[in-house]
């Protein structure tokens, strides 16, 4: 029987020859062999909880060390989450080097040569946002159009909006925003447009928001790794941190996606929330990360284009999982509802959609039926977005009464669809 050993170093595989008889400790033993790290070190659960930075002490742990691996009805497969204090892994002895005469004649070192081997790769331990905290509508509608117009097929990405508490450092993310975008099993191009971004924004302002983060999604026929599991491709550990360099505020998180097909061909849909580590955002920013990606790249790691010194060695590549820390994620009723179509899915959306929505909500404060997101950014390209779009979303936040002449034009536009 396999099992995938996840850790926060990355995910490795370890063959149990005889899972009948087996025994935690047996798994201990195999975990220390192949992974060097030492058994009284071990904690291991099979709840993904253990890999957060403050894990829960709720969290189960396979303390047992007699207790039978079949009794725990370990699938083919099946994850076993392991977690272990810093620098715990042993490092593998290096080979032995060739001894040389002192003197100038070797290579010569620039200085360049000389920086590049300060700059050090390390996990980072605690995420500087505590948690994500997602609305559930706005959440839901993004998974159940991936899942039932994609059929996760193809990549999608958003843009996450809402707010910080600055006391406990907690995300809460309340509407997405998906740009135009061009999406395969490996990629998404976000084909951003700066004038539809002002007026979200805007509107965002408006309703005392701001861009917080990125979601994407992961297709079920991405590109495979011939060394095993990876959370993020490389492609997309480039393209969250670029976001998230761009993104401006340290508690930036990135949620992923994905369906998780089990043994019996049934699937489950997870999100996942990570913050890109400091370190990872500063090799972006100072053009150390390789941003080019080729087809035959591995994407289990990222390139660099200097020498960095990452898992106690010098290396032009990175394991993708040194520069995720992860956060705990959870959800929440958020203010907004999410009811009319949203934007940039391939057909465009018309004024009878706002006229349909109107008359499905006319029972409802004028106030209340127009709390959406998506019909916002539909009416915001009719107002001007310095002024009257902040000034509609500020009605939205408060809920207090639309002035008599902005609902004259929303009315307006309607009637027209």
């Amino acid at each position: 029987m396999i099992l995938r050993i996840r850790s926060r170093d990355g995910t490795d595989r370890v063959t149990v020859p005889d899972p009948a008889t087996a025994t935690v400790a047996d798994l201990q033993r195999l975990i220390e062999s192949h992974l060097t790290v030492p058994a009284p070190l071990q904690r291991l659960s099979l709840d993904p909880a253990l890999l957060l930075p403050n894990p829960s002490a709720a969290v189960p742990l396979l303390a047992d060390p007699a207790a039978l691996l079949a009794s725990l009805s370990l699938a083919n497969g099946a994850f076993v989450y392991l977690a272990y204090p810093p620098d715990a892994r042993l490092a593998r002895p290096p080979p032995p080097k060739a001894l040389s005469a002192a003197g100038s004649f070797g290579k010569k070192m620039t200085m360049d040569d000389l920086i590049a081997r300060q700059i050090r790769v390390t996990r980072q331990e605690s995420a500087l946002c505590a948690a994500a905290s997602f609305d559930r509508d706005a959440a839901n509608t993004f998974q159940l159009y991936v899942a039932e117009s994609l059929a996760f097929a193809a990549k999608r990405a958003g843009f996450l909006y809402g707010r910080v508490d600055e006391g406990t450092k907690e995300v809460f993310v309340d509407f997405i925003y998906e740009p135009p975008q061009q999406g395969s099993e490996d990629v998404v191009h976000l084909v951003r447009d700066p004038d539809e971004e002002a007026r979200v924004d805007a509107i965002a302002g408006g309703l005392g928001m701001r861009r917080v983060g990125l979601v994407f999604t992961q297709a079920v026929g991405r590109k495979a790794s011939e060394t095993g599991e990876y959370t993020m491709s490389n492609r997309e550990v480039v393209q969250a941190a670029q976001l998230q360099a761009e993104g401006g505020i340290p508690e930036w998180v990135t949620a992923i996606v994905k369906l998780e097909v089990g043994d019996d061909g049934t699937g489950d849909v997870h999100f996942e929330a990570f913050q890109m580590s400091e370190i990872c955002v500063k090799l972006f920013k100072d053009g150390v990360l390789e941003t080019e990606v080729g087809d035959a790249d591995d994407p289990r790691l990222s390139k660099m284009r200097k020498e960095v010194v990452a898992g106690g060695k010098d290396t032009m590549e990175v394991d993708n999982d040194f520069f995720l820390v992860p956060v705990k994620i959870s959800d929440h009723q958020g203010p907004l509802s999410v009811g009319f179509p949203i934007e940039n899915r391939g057909s465009s959306v018309g004024m009878s959609a706002l006229r349909t929505h109107l008359e499905r909500t006319k029972h409802l404060p004028f106030v209340k039926r127009i709390s959406d997101f998506h019909l916002l950014l539909k009416i915001a390209t009719f107002l001007d977005v310095k002024a009257d779009v902040p000034a509609v979303a500020a009605c939205v936040k408060t809920q207090s009464k639309v002035p008599e002449g902005y609902q004259l034009l929303i009315e307006s536009l309607a009637s027209h669809g």
